[in-house]
């Protein structure tokens, strides 16, 4: 049984899955970073690169394990499929929670 996510979290992979993005920064601090495929994101950055990784991929993330760490870290493992070469893969998100919200999010294959 995978174990429930907090809520920013949840809500990351909702939207993700959903591409509602109304509100999407909302789920981050206002200094969060994202790392995704080597590729660093601050703040405002983050709306915009949410919007063009999803367009063409169109990924749903299927969430398979969750372990959290001290300090408000989570690791999350999810089974990626879309329309990108290789799909579905597994992906494993990096999250660091302050006050509820995302701070920091690295996603690495």
């Amino acid at each position: 049984m995978i174990p429930s996510l907090p809520s920013a979290i949840a809500a990351f992979f909702h939207a993700t899955n959903t591409r509602e993005f109304a509100g999407f920064l909302s789920l981050f601090t206002d200094a969060a970073h994202v790392n995704d495929e080597a590729n660093d994101y601050y703040g405002a950055e983050i709306a915009a690169w949410i919007d063009r990784a999803t367009a063409e991929a169109k990924p749903t993330a299927e969430v398979t394990a969750v372990t959290q760490q001290d300090g408000g870290a989570f690791h999350v493992t999810a089974l990626v499929s879309g329309n990108f070469p290789g799909s579905p893969i597994p992906l494993h998100y990096h999250f660091i929670l302050e006050a509820d919200k995302i701070a920091s999010l690295l996603i690495k294959a």
